[in-house]
């Protein structure tokens, strides 16, 4: 059995759903989220409650009833509360700028990079922080780790565009491994 699967959703009042035959459609003023229906899982709505339950017994059935629960959870809590993902931005020179919905980063390319988000997701930038936020948790992170691949944080020095708390593990330079020895 699993622990996650069997667990029911409970729907706020301001989200609909619609349950069809191959997906989960929810929507409310922020927006509409829509799940597919994973093979060997059916779903059902009682009142204000999303259940899920397995149709056979294989191991893919299993898997796919836990991971379509967390889908659909994921897209109740994008509607209610929104995801974000905050990124910093490290090194002499570098920054960000808002143009529009897009950003133009100078990350110590020869040129201004610019990113343009996907739709339903937002970029904000303020100083040195960006922060990205949207109803959909997928896209959301998705956004996020393209900007981050930009110019991920280097060993050396650390700079880079980095998550939020993110550690980033430093080696010893060439001056510091050759006075060792």
């Amino acid at each position: 059995m699993s622990k996650i699967g069997k667990k029911p959703i409970i729907i706020p009042s301001d989200i609909k759903v619609a349950v069809a035959d191959d997906s989960i459609n929810f929507e409310n003023s922020k927006g509409k989220l829509s799940v597919k229906v994973l093979s060997g899982v059916s779903v059902e709505m009682r009142e204000n409650q999303l259940n899920f339950s397995i149709k056979g017994l294989s191991k893919q059935s299993k898997s796919n009833w836990g991971t379509l629960r967390s889908l659909a959870q994921n897209a109740v809590l994008g509607l209610s509360n929104g995801f974000s993902k905050t990124l910093e931005i490290h090194g002499i020179g570098f920054r960000a700028v808002q143009e529009g919905d897009s950003i133009s980063l100078n990350i110590g390319y020869s040129h201004p990079v610019k990113f343009t988000p996907p739709a339903g997701v937002k970029v904000i930038v303020e100083k040195n922080i960006i922060t990205v936020s949207g109803t959909d948790k997928i896209l959301v992170g998705q956004a996020a780790a393209e900007i981050r691949a930009l110019k991920k944080p280097e060993p050396y020095k650390g700079k880079g565009i980095r998550y939020k708390g993110e550690a980033v593990r430093h080696k010893q330079g060439k001056k510091m491994a050759t006075a060792a020895s």
